[in-house]
């Protein structure tokens, strides 16, 4: 539970730093001393939104922080599971907000996520403000109260993994039915295009030797004259190359006996000579194998123009890529006839998981139907002593036509204060007063039904005065003796005289600005504003003695 929260720079509040006991305690104050403004702090560190007009004036950053005992409610596997220390009496969650608009949360000292923040912020306090009256016209409101006091979690964590399975085979065989739509609309485009593909026959590698080929027969004779003359000066019969080089051995061979050095040159003119005729024959088949054939050059340059006007057509730069179109084509033609198989297989998962949610969604409707029940009788027995003796709660479940993610079940709470008044929604019909209690009613079921550390009413008792407000009193009162921390901000004397703590806010003038402060109230300071409350600014003998008779309940 809460033990203390520590406030720098946020809106009117300069420092504040303020110890919390367990149990019932009230906030007091004057409209406008900065109780919202302490609530506005708790909200960043339950992960709200920040806004860095909130820092005070003159200042670059404000920090939030407050510290937990948490060893009473078993919440060590939320912090393993993340990564974060975890010191069951002492937990710390800061938030830290800069005039430059960054902000940073921690827990426990450790850089922690706002959705961390807010996870964790949950599990921690429950802040009940006014505007949270009008949940109570909200469907999903109503459902999880249903929920949360049906102690279905296991059940309904098991329904929604059933029925995201199913949301999301349903959105497979929309989109595989409308692919499979759009895919048949494209099915003889796709075949004619493959057809010219296949017929052309394609083969990897292709068209460089093509283009290769059509240079070469292109300048057929070109290329034959260039070998002959080659071939002419390295092996004609009269001065050539070989013979010249035959020659040079010979001369060197004859002075080899008398000259070392030409032993060397003749075997190197010997390699040269050997190399020479090779590449004298290669040149001369090369003569045979060169000639201009119209007929191949014209065969090769219709190939050629098939290629590129299929890559022009498919917008690809080699047959390789054209080869990766014709496979595409192939695969989508083999994907459009195995559409019926997937889409009767889809079909039936998608019915097998439909019977699967309505099965477990049966089991939810049976729990959330027994919760109801045990709703109304508690409601009953708690209104009733809160002014409202003829009362009736009705919790009416009415089944949808389709799942949803919460399951099959409408829930509306149906509510009459008066003797033989017809049931309607009790957002409807109820006025402020009666919402507030009824309000509180549900807060006090949840609270026995949720191991919640701190609950803050900001004004719960809008609307009820008297003996009504005392008994609303009682009610937190009690919720504050089970283990629990039970926060009052309240503007009436009969709800602040049966809190265990007392504090008050105040705003202060000083040079620099006004300053909104709380504090803890010593035993004749609380009798004191429990008069003021009773008796406004005059403080009379009789309120004094009012206050101290409430206090003494």
């Amino acid at each position: 539970m809460l033990q203390s929260i520590y406030i720098q720079n946020y809106a009117l509040i300069d420092t504040l730093d303020i110890s919390f006991t367990p149990g019932f305690s009230v906030i007091t104050g004057e409209t406008g001393a900065g109780k919202s403004i302490i609530l506005g702090a708790i909200g960043l560190l339950l992960g709200q939104r920040a806004d860095i007009k909130a820092i005070k004036k003159g200042a670059n950053k404000c920090i939030v922080e407050a510290r937990f005992n948490i060893s009473a409610y078993q919440m060590e596997p939320f912090f393993t599971q993340r990564d974060l220390e975890y010191d069951p009496d002492e937990c710390i969650i800061r938030r830290e907000l800069y005039a430059s608009g960054k902000s940073r949360a921690f827990i426990n000292d450790t850089p922690a996520s706002l959705a961390q923040m807010k996870e964790l912020g949950e599990k921690l306090i429950d802040v009940h403000s006014q505007h949270q009256n009008l949940l109570l016209n909200s469907e999903g409101f109503q459902l999880n109260v249903l929920d949360i006091l049906a102690q279905d979690d296991q059940e309904l964590s098991a329904y929604k993994h059933i029925y995201t399975e199913y949301k999301n085979v349903c959105k497979q065989l929309t989109d595989f039915i409308t692919q499979a739509e759009q895919s048949r609309k494209d099915e003889d485009y796709i075949r004619f295009q493959l057809e010219q593909l296949d017929d052309a026959n394609l083969q990897e590698g292709e068209q460089t030797g093509l283009e290769q080929e059509a240079e070469t027969l292109s300048h057929a004779e070109e290329i034959k004259a260039g070998l002959y003359k080659v071939d002419q000066i390295m092996s004609s019969e009269d001065a050539s190359l070989l013979s010249a080089t035959k020659e040079c051995m010979q001369t060197l061979h004859n002075i080899a006996k008398v000259y070392t050095r030409a032993q060397e040159w003749i075997s190197r003119l010997d390699s040269c000579y050997i190399e020479l005729k090779d590449l004298s024959h290669e040149i001369a088949g090369a003569q045979e194998e060169v000639e201009f054939n119209p007929t191949r050059l014209d065969y090769v340059n219709e190939r050629l123009n098939l290629i590129y006007s299929l890559q022009q057509k498919h917008h690809v730069q080699t047959i390789e890529e054209l080869m990766a179109v014709q496979t595409d084509y192939h695969e989508k033609l083999n994907a459009i006839t195995s559409f019926d198989d997937r889409i009767a297989e889809l079909t039936t998962q998608k019915e097998m998981l439909y019977d699967k949610v309505i099965k477990q969604a049966a089991i939810l409707t049976k729990l959330r139907s027994q919760s109801g029940k045990n709703i109304e009788n508690q409601m009953q027995s708690l209104l009733v002593p809160l002014g409202m003796p003829n009362v009736r709660f009705m919790v009416e479940l009415n089944p949808r036509k389709e799942p949803d993610s919460k399951g099959m079940d409408s829930v509306s709470f149906l509510f009459s204060a008066n003797k033989n008044g017809t049931l309607q929604n009790v957002a409807s019909v109820a006025s402020g007063g009666e919402i507030a209690r009824v309000m509180l009613s549900l807060k006090a079921m949840i609270a026995g039904a949720v191991k919640l550390p701190t609950i803050i009413f900001d004004e719960i008792d809008t609307g009820v005065s008297g003996s009504i407000a005392e008994k609303m009193a009682l009610i937190m009162q009690e919720m504050g003796k089970q283990n629990r921390q039970v926060i009052s901000i309240t503007h009436l004397p009969q709800i602040a005289a049966r809190g265990i703590t007392h504090y008050k806010v105040y705003k202060e003038d000083t040079e620099t600005g006004t300053n909104s402060h709380i504090r803890r109230l010593t035993d004749e300071e609380r009798v004191k504003e429990i008069a003021n409350m009773l008796s406004g600014a005059t403080l009379t003998e009789a309120a004094l003695n009012n206050a101290k008779a409430l206090i003494r309940g």
